[in-house]
């Protein structure tokens, strides 16, 4: 059983705790980026000349790191998967072929997991990257690259508890992964094609064309229209604004509710004024292949909650407004 908890302990020590591990690790990480050199750089081609996938292993805490490296490869375009080092050596080691690049991780390098496993997957012509905390481990010897991820101390007070070890070699996945991401020319469109789900996906895939109104829900009028006719079609669509077009289709103007208010000041008696003596001449406006988080930007960047949408000639296509984004859950 664990020994009774110290009658002495507090909260600022529990936070001065605090500060001493995010200080050991944020070092760790600082001096490893120091040694990051022709070695990372081997290891990056040797991913990219591959035909095949990465495999990431590890055992204990090690293990949970080459878990999330290799989700993070596989999220960011280089495909990667996760291989238990004590499961492979139980039938998972046929998951693995003669194309794929193995990255081991062991902060002592002596895994005895890892290393039965090593021997088996270079024989069939797999590579190895190995990350370990000793350069002169038998894991290191084996490899075709080793990375360094040796730290100066863990930041657990009994220096035991693998901390600022796994925080290193966590950072160094990390690493190797955007590196990839960059060499592979990943871009956005990329990433959201495998973050569909979610938050993530709708921000990225969303299009204004997705959520915008279209047809008979526009709210429009002519350029020569009352203000009273423009005021019945902004209640029925609903939207808080018309557009006011002029020759068809193009955009003269937007009428909003602030432009009625501004109206209700500055004109007086507005039962005889036509909505061109009041609309916003030349509004700002969205194309409807553009980003639905691009509207978002505008509409901040302009202080305004309504965009009409026009195609490359300015022909008016849709309207958008805050409350679209909202339901959409772009916002």
């Amino acid at each position: 059983m664990p020994s009774a908890p110290n009658s002495s302990h507090n909260a600022s020590h529990a936070v001065e705790m605090a500060q001493q591990v995010l200080r050991i690790e944020a070092n760790a990480i600082t001096a490893l980026a120091e040694r990051i050199d022709g070695d990372f750089e081997r290891a990056v081609g040797l991913i990219l000349s591959s035909s095949g996938r990465v495999i990431v292993s590890g055992i204990g805490k090690s293990g949970h790191i080459a878990r999330k490296i290799a989700a993070t490869m596989a999220s960011t375009g280089t495909p990667a998967y996760f291989v238990h080092a004590a499961e492979a050596v139980h039938g998972d080691l046929g998951m693995i072929t003669h194309d794929d690049v193995l990255i081991a991780i062991s902060n002592s390098g002596t895994s005895d997991e890892l290393l039965t496993i090593v021997p088996l997957v270079k024989r069939q012509g797999g590579k190895l990257i190995a990350i370990t905390g000793r350069p002169d481990s038998p894991l290191a010897r084996e490899a075709d690259v080793h990375l360094d991820a040796s730290v100066a101390e863990e930041a657990c007070p009994l220096k035991l508890a693998p901390t600022a070890s796994t925080t290193a070699a966590l950072a160094l996945g990390d690493a190797l992964a955007v590196a990839l991401l960059d060499a592979r020319g990943f871009g956005a469109d990329d990433f959201a094609k495998s973050h569909p789900g979610g938050a993530l996906g709708r921000k990225l895939l969303t299009r204004v064309r997705d959520v915008m109104k279209s047809g008979a829900d526009i709210p429009v009028v002519e350029e020569s229209a009352t203000l009273a006719a423009a005021l019945l079609e902004m209640t029925r669509a609903g939207m808080g604004m018309v557009i006011v077009l002029a020759g068809g289709r193009q955009v003269a103007g937007i009428f909003t509710d602030g432009d009625l208010r501004r109206a209700i000041e500055r004109v007086g008696d507005l039962r005889t004024a036509g909505v061109a003596d009041v609309m916003t001449r030349k509004p700002h406006a969205i194309a409807p292949e553009r980003l639905a988080v691009d509207a978002v930007a505008m509409m901040e960047r302009f202080k305004t909650y309504v965009l009409p949408v026009v195609d490359a000639d300015g022909v008016l296509v849709g309207a958008l407004n805050m409350h679209d984004l909202f339901r959409a859950k772009v916002v």
